[in-house]
């Protein structure tokens, strides 16, 4: 038997939202965008009259203007949009205790044991969902319904606003394999650009390929993206009440004024490390890889990562191996953005200790440096995040010279 998957999006959410206390800027291109003086200026999200400008989500302001002069600019009210997340979220339940969100503004409803309680027609339960939604919470919402999660999702997206689109296990492979590669989930910019250079730009032609040949050139993620293509996928529905394993800690900052000193660099890793650091000990989680981003002021991001030779959860380790990276991907003075860290391929602590060699590095030497950071750990819990900083947050000297 199939399952009956919904996959339920909200239509330009966080724009949907401002808009309830704005009714006046319905018909008006709007966007909500970050704080120009804080350099985040840049949008977030836009209603339909915008889009319908050529708005795009995440470019700049200035970009957006030049396209629309006219557009109204609102800022973001995070809380207010984790409010009525929950809200729709908790809509949802009333019709399966499978609710996935995907993100703030999109869910995946698992309703094959549930449907026949309420008529049996998925489509018809869709179509509740979205006028609920829009007489209950004055959002709107896009349904795709299908029998896996990836299809459930294309048919979300297939039509907006306020639409639902069903795939079904007869129809799929007309409405399916004709769409851009690109419209698959996990199919990013540098995935599409890479299948276009074999010649690959449907889903069908993703389909039609030999799975070998797609992990040849993609790893893991190339076999997976053939199941997709072909309508394998067969991947839970999850709840939201369930715990879902940690795969990455990282963090991320914006600054002030563009970085372009190896010093000013390093005191930025080293402040992100040390998050980092203190999130996966609270976790009780161990790195064994890392990556780090850099954005440029042009918003271009150069990411590297690397696998850990000891799987770590110190400053320290954390520090020294993120300079390593940007090391590797920067040459002063050229200007940084913003700066993210991010630990990876993470291990509790017994599956940790299981490497032979996680205590390579002297242990005596470790071991004082595990003690002090979990002393700085207590000392945080009582007296505050900023009470105590560690030692490598100090930038080296300016004249220090790269290695």
């Amino acid at each position: 038997m199939d399952r009956i998957i919904l996959h339920c999006d909200l239509n330009c959410f966080y724009a949907s939202v401002e808009l309830l206390s704005h009714p006046e800027l319905r018909d008006v291109p709007t966007a909500v965008c970050g704080d120009p003086a804080s350099r985040h200026g840049i949008i977030l999200a836009k209603n339909e009259p915008a889009k319908r400008c050529g708005v795009q989500t995440a470019e700049t302001i200035w970009q957006a203007r030049k396209k629309c002069p006219g557009l109204v600019l609102l800022p973001p009210h995070h809380a207010l949009y984790r409010e009525y997340s929950h809200r729709v979220n908790a809509l949802y339940d009333e019709y399966t205790d499978l609710v996935e969100p995907f993100g703030i503004d999109e869910s995946w409803l698992d309703v094959t044991g549930s449907l026949h309680l309420f008529g049996g027609d998925a489509r018809q339960l869709a179509d509740t969902l979205r006028r609920r939604v829009r007489e209950e919470l004055g959002l709107s919402l896009s349904v795709g319904v299908s029998f896996n999660k990836v299809f459930a999702k294309l048919g979300s997206d297939y039509k907006k606003p306020d639409a639902t689109t069903v795939i079904s296990r007869d129809t799929w492979r007309d409405l399916v394999w004709p769409l851009p590669v690109g419209d698959l989930l996990y199919v990013g910019g540098a995935a599409r650009k890479l299948l276009r250079q074999y010649g690959i730009t449907t889903i069908g032609q993703l389909a039609a390929c030999r799975r070998e040949m797609l992990e040849t050139l993609m790893g893991k993620l190339g076999g997976q993206l053939y199941e997709y293509a072909n309508g394998l996928d067969t991947d839970p529905v999850r709840s939201r009440y369930e715990a879902e394993p940690v795969k990455s800690v990282g963090n991320g900052t914006t600054f002030p004024q563009n970085l372009t000193t190896r010093a000013q660099i390093q005191t930025g890793i080293a402040m992100l490390s040390d998050s980092v650091a203190t999130r996966l000990r609270h976790l009780g989680l161990y790195a064994g890889g890392i990556q780090v981003t850099l954005r440029t002021p042009e918003f271009r991001d150069l990411s590297r990562q690397k696998q850990l030779s000891n799987p770590t959860h110190l400053i320290r380790d954390l520090t020294q191996s993120a300079m390593e990276l940007v090391d590797a991907l920067w040459r002063p003075p050229a200007p940084v953005r913003a700066l993210t860290v991010t630990a990876i391929h993470l291990a509790a602590e017994d599956e940790a200790y299981e490497q032979e060699d996680l205590f390579a590095a002297p242990a005596p030497r470790r071991e004082k440096q595990e003690r002090l950071e979990a002393a700085m750990d207590r000392i945080r819990g009582k007296y505050g995040s900023g009470s105590i900083t560690f030692g490598a947050a100090a930038p080296e000297k300016e004249e220090d010279p790269l290695p």
